[in-house]
């Protein structure tokens, strides 16, 4: 915006040469204090993650630390999540699309997202089968009814959290 604002809307000129920064790259392996540190340094708000090998295995942002240390921040670029209709405070019916990661943080929980990154993809890797509707399955604490699926992709779910070890 910084490059954009001053040109009053003449883009003519512009290239996105003059506007791209380098990527910053950093291992897999990084702790959240170093990387912490790193954006501090750089100042920088987000980095690139790669494995061992150089792949790309998604982006870090300075918000995703904060809110691992303090918890969830909302602000105004903040959208409530689609796709995910709370029923009760421990149940919720959500499309197959939703990522683990975004369904933990709204709710709460602490699903698994190292074999999958949708709650379908974590349904179907953990069932071993691509499920009809009306099947349901229980793993991870949590019960998972299959309500809608088109061709052989689950569309939407209700997933119950059961009762944990600590209320047991």
């Amino acid at each position: 915006m910084r490059a954009v604002i001053p040109l009053h809307g003449d883009y003519s000129n512009l290239t996105i040469d003059q506007i791209a920064s380098d990527p910053y790259f950093v291992p897999e392996t990084t702790t959240l204090r170093n990387q912490l540190n790193a954006f501090l340094e750089r100042h920088a708000h987000f980095a690139l993650v790669v494995d061992e090998y150089g792949a790309l295995m998604g982006l870090v942002t300075l918000e995703d630390i904060l809110e691992e240390i303090v918890g969830e921040i909302s602000d105004e670029h903040d959208i409530d999540l689609a796709g995910v209709e709370i029923i009760e405070e421990d149940q919720v019916i959500t499309k197959g699309t939703v990522t683990i990661r975004d369904l933990n943080r709204k709710c709460n929980w602490s699903l698994p997202d190292e074999e999958a990154a949708t709650i379908a993809g974590l349904v179907i890797s953990e069932a071993k089968i691509i499920p009809d509707e009306g099947q349901a399955f229980t793993f991870f604490g949590f019960q998972f009814d299959i309500l809608k699926k088109e061709r052989n992709q689950v569309t939407e779910l209700k997933i119950t959290r059961l009762e944990t070890e600590d209320e047991a």
